[in-house]
């Protein structure tokens, strides 16, 4: 069944046209600095201004495949919040929900720098008391955004703004659940864990998302890594304790079953997607991915992607896009899990060759891609 072409450019994608957006997500969206003179941060002069944001990027890539998109922030109502909803408009994603903060309100920032081997790459945040930390409750209209929402998403990052910013209350974590309230029967609810402990402590989080994990979510996206740290949980024949020193070898399909088997049983989701990135050295990275739902379908990437790397960040959240991509044009749970990590490596290898963190890939590249990679074939190979 592997060695089966996709051909996603032909797709019927009719279901969804004439009604309001089919996936609805909403965070974060932070202006990027990126040196472009090739100096540090401490000493350039010269900045590259990009916008990025978990989200954001899922919300554009989706949108780029044909899905009928929104995508809901806070931000100020100046330049820079003007540019987050244009750029979004631009990529035909729906913007009517936008919360619009007073002009003087900070956007978040994120002043990222470029490592090359040996040197790794460096970010700073500048998150604290953002716009888009303050969105809460009584903002949107959750009935209207939802109304044909077949799949409501967000992240771990949006829910630790709070504690970045020192609030007694988590705001975005609030409005979540007040559009739970709202959600029309049938939107399956999707999370990507995305911890950042620069955010906020392990405690923190696992108090935050463990009930959003047992009480509402449908499909989860994280990392082995992540699950260990907070949860304890180990893999087949590797420990938690194994995981998060780094100490293990290769996962083996019975390690990855065993891990969303036990994912399954403790928070009763449907569907656990895993994402494995092999970082060789700044420039090249390897890539593969599986998921798994609660029939027992599982499907893992036929081989181990290499990617000659150009900028990583948005690379997981573009797999995202892709895999639900997969979960929402699928007939079926098992061919929407084959198809979905399928078009999700295709999708995000393109993307990582691309400088910034959005994903500015058209339908015939990563149809192309993924030709490619069916003719050529391929084992999968781990040093």
């Amino acid at each position: 069944m592997a060695s089966t072409p996709l051909n996603i450019v032909a797709d019927d994608l009719s279901s969804f046209k004439g009604k309001g957006p089919a996936f609805v997500t909403f965070g974060e969206v932070m202006v990027r600095d990126t040196p472009a003179d090739d100096e540090r941060i401490e000493r350039t002069r010269l900045v590259r201004l990009s916008m990025a944001g978990s989200e954001y990027t899922l919300a554009m890539g989706l949108s780029r495949l044909g899905i009928p998109s929104s995508f809901i922030t806070r931000v100020p109502d100046n330049p820079y919040g003007w540019a987050v909803r244009d750029i979004a408009r631009e990529q035909g994603i729906n913007t009517d929900h936008i919360v619009w903060a007073p002009k003087t309100e900070p956007i978040g920032r994120y002043l990222y720098e470029l490592g090359r081997t040996p040197r790794p790459t460096t970010g700073w945040y500048q998150r604290m008391y953002s716009a888009a930390s303050k969105f809460g409750t009584g903002m949107v209209d959750w009935a209207a955004a939802l109304k044909d929402a077949r799949l409501f998403h967000t992240s771990g990052i949006t829910f630790g703004l709070f504690n970045h910013s020192g609030y007694e209350r988590n705001y975005c974590l609030e409005a979540f659940y007040e559009a739970m309230e709202s959600k029309p029967e049938g939107c399956m609810i999707g999370l990507d864990f995305n911890y950042r402990s620069t955010l906020w402590s392990k405690d923190q989080a696992v108090e935050a998302m463990t009930p959003i994990l047992r009480d509402h979510v449908d499909y989860l996206i994280t990392t082995i890594e992540d699950m260990a740290l907070l949860y304890g949980m180990g893999a087949g024949q590797y420990s938690a304790e194994q995981i998060v020193k780094g100490d293990f070898g290769h996962i083996e399909d019975d390690d990855l079953k065993a891990f969303m088997h036990d994912i399954h049983e403790r928070f009763k989701t449907k569907v656990v997607a895993v994402t494995i990135r092999y970082p060789d050295s700044f420039e090249q990275h390897r890539w593969e991915s599986a998921a798994m739902d609660t029939a027992g379908n599982f499907f893992r990437s036929p081989a181990v992607r290499s990617i000659v790397l150009w900028d990583r960040l948005g690379g997981g959240d573009t797999w995202n896009a892709g895999f639900y991509y997969g979960l929402l044009t699928a007939e079926d749970s098992g061919e929407g899990l084959r198809k979905g990590v399928l078009v999700g490596d295709a999708f995000t290898c393109l993307k990582q060759t691309l400088m910034f963190d959005l994903p500015i890939v058209t339908k015939d590249e990563v149809q192309s891609l993924l030709r490619t990679y069916t003719e050529g074939g391929g084992r999968r190979t781990v040093r």
